[in-house]
């Protein structure tokens, strides 16, 4: 790629889906989900990995998933927000992509942490290990011009564009608009690394001693960039990449059946059966994705406006619609009235404070003065 024109990398997305885009190139935003994540994955031809989703930063819930090889988080997006690590930008063992596509950093984070995964329960497939090998002794911007060249990624990214109706205006987000953003958290080679491709290299944020879990010193930094934004900041969503967990329950199984085992017969059947009812368990969260994934690509317009029209003919639609714009101003009076009960308690809270520093002042004051008056004159 001689003469490549660097770009400056291009804004970050909102985390849900948006109107159809591909054919001239562009991305599509894309949902963070982790069946949409998982079926990146296998679209791309990798194999042996999967994408779960994480509610809590407690301990336990990252260890019934473990293996985990890297965490992808989605957070509201801040104008000159400064890393809270090391920039680094020559770390060859490092593969970092810079993001100069629009709409493509959740597909972004998603191929830094694969491509920087050595796992003997992974396979990159055909195009991702061409893509490594081909972008491998280049710069990270050069990287991302590459990747938005790759037509087959594109295309499996692309494919969980919402159909529209009509065209739409894709201006860039404005100031006053929450922009999401999503970046990847993996160990490499004894440090940890938050992959951002907003930044100009990949950010080391700790090393991580021998022996130490690398979940360990990723949750407090998690937590602590949450705790960075305003109170009643909700939009966050963590997700693991993890290997593929049917397999891992399945070659537990085997292990049980063909391998000497402390466990006594009837322990280890118990076990056995426990290994199977995650397995179906797995096997049913794999259909319920794949309906899920038909129904986000799949195009219900038709079927809304045809409704739309059949109910408007019948004389239907306009009391349908004066029952719904009711309700809609019902809740509407019912939430107004929630957020000033808040506020009033809040309030309430405020003063309590504010009266019990003004008594806490007091008292001091209060017992100088009987001093006073009780020493000797």
């Amino acid at each position: 790629m001689s003469e490549a024109v660097p770009q400056e990398p291009a804004a970050p997305e909102s985390g849900v889906i948006g109107p159809k885009e591909g054919a001239d190139g562009s991305w599509c935003l894309i949902e963070s989900d982790p069946g949409v994540f998982t079926e990146l994955i296998r679209g791309f031809g990798c194999t042996g990995a999967q994408v779960e989703e994480i509610w809590t930063l407690d301990a336990e819930a990252f260890h019934h998933l473990e293996p985990i090889h890297g965490l992808i988080f989605l957070f509201k997006w801040v104008q000159d927000d400064k890393p809270i690590g090391r920039v680094v930008k020559d770390r060859s063992d490092v593969f970092f992509v810079r993001q100069v596509i629009t709409n493509a950093c959740a597909t972004q984070a998603l191929l830094c942490l694969l491509m920087n995964l050595q796992h003997p329960d992974i396979d990159l497939g055909e195009t991702l290990t061409s893509f490594k090998s081909v972008c491998q002794d280049l710069d990270p911007v050069v990287r991302g011009l590459c990747l938005s060249r790759e037509s087959k990624i594109r295309s499996v990214h692309n494919s969980f564009a919402r159909p529209v109706l009509f065209e739409v205006d894709m201006r860039q987000a404005t100031v006053e608009e929450d922009v999401y953003h999503f970046v990847g958290f993996m160990p490499i080679k004894g440090r940890l690394y938050e992959l951002d491709g907003m930044q100009e290299g990949p950010i080391e944020l700790a090393e991580i001693s021998k022996g130490q879990n690398w979940l360990d010193v990723v949750r407090p930094i998690i937590e602590a960039r949450m705790q960075r934004y305003s109170v009643g900041e909700i939009h966050f969503n963590l997700m693991a990449l993890v290997s593929d967990r049917q397999r891992c329950y399945e070659r537990q199984i085997q292990l049980l059946v063909h391998q000497p085992s402390p466990l006594s017969h009837a322990e280890r059947q118990e076990e056995i059966a426990n290994l199977r009812t995650y397995v179906k368990f797995e096997q049913e969260k794999k259909r319920r994705y794949r309906q899920e994934n038909q129904r986000r690509r799949h195009n219900y317009l038709p079927f809304i406006v045809e409704l739309l029209k059949q109910l408007g003919e019948t004389g239907q639609l306009m009391p349908i619609f004066e029952k719904a714009k009711k309700r809609a101003m019902e809740c509407h009076l019912q939430a107004t009235l929630k957020q000033q009960q808040l506020q009033q308690e809040l309030q309430q809270q405020q003063q309590l404070l504010l009266d019990q520093e003004e008594q806490e002042r007091q008292e001091p004051q209060d017992s100088d003065c009987l001093n006073k008056e009780k020493s000797p004159k």
